[in-house]
């Protein structure tokens, strides 16, 4: 089996170093063979054939801007119709939104702060508070969603390297459409997404990876990695 890691790999990124080890983690633990690829954003449009054929699952890594935003966002389109297992995290979060606004809420000109600043509509804007390099609470709100049932909690404590988030306007319409809140804060900022109906299609502002070792590998990332084996 193979998972394709969309992003731009940079080895000084602790987050990126952790999307590889949490990935080992999990693999050792469950016993599984997986091949593990970082994609460069920039080869996706040519290479998107190849991509697609070759990868049963799609890890949208952290670290945005990404070189090739349009790359990204054709690749979480695929997925998300074709119902491939796809999992973003922080960036990945932030890009999940944008590739829902753009083409199941018609917002073609959905875009993000940090790339774009002065667009019309920005879907991912500047967070109230930083999140960057702390732990903090996430409640999950749905009993129902597959969140809840890989963590087996009302409340779980995650870590973020993320300024931006989902722009509170935008909230509602999102999960009005089947990109479902299943997570948030005590302020009611979300922190998880859920697409309804899909396989496994699920966004966090958090890094899961992080918070993962050989010993106890993280629950999402553990069922990522058993969904994209086919276990």
């Amino acid at each position: 089996m193979k998972l394709a890691i969309i992003g731009d790999f940079n080895p000084a990124a602790p987050t990126h170093i952790a999307t590889n080890n949490s990935i080992e983690h999990s693999k050792s633990y469950l016993n599984l063979k997986l091949q593990a690829d970082w994609i460069p954003t920039e080869s996706i449009v040519e290479n998107f054939a190849s991509i697609t054929k070759n990868y049963r699952g799609f890890l949208i890594a952290p670290g945005s801007p990404y070189h090739s935003m349009e790359g990204v966002l054709e690749i979480i389109k695929y997925a998300r119709v074709n119902n491939i297992p796809t999992l973003g995290t922080c960036g990945g979060f932030q890009h999940m939104v944008i590739e829902f606004a753009r083409n199941v809420l018609d917002i073609k000109d959905a875009d993000h702060a940090e790339s774009n600043p002065y667009a019309s509509n920005l879907v991912i804007n500047p967070l109230s508070c930083s999140l960057a390099g702390q732990a903090l609470k996430i409640n999950i709100t749905d009993k129902q969603s597959k969140i809840y049932k890989i963590f087996n909690s009302d409340t779980i404590s995650e870590n973020y390297y993320c300024n931006f988030g989902l722009n509170p306007e935008y909230q509602a319409e999102i999960d009005k459409n089947g990109f479902k809140i299943v997570g948030d804060d005590d302020s009611g900022e979300v922190r998880i997404l859920e697409l309804k109906g899909h396989p496994f299609f699920i966004a966090t502002l958090f890094v899961p990876q992080i918070n993962s070792s050989f010993d106890k590998p993280n629950p999402l990332i553990l069922e990522f990695v058993s969904i994209v084996c086919g276990e």
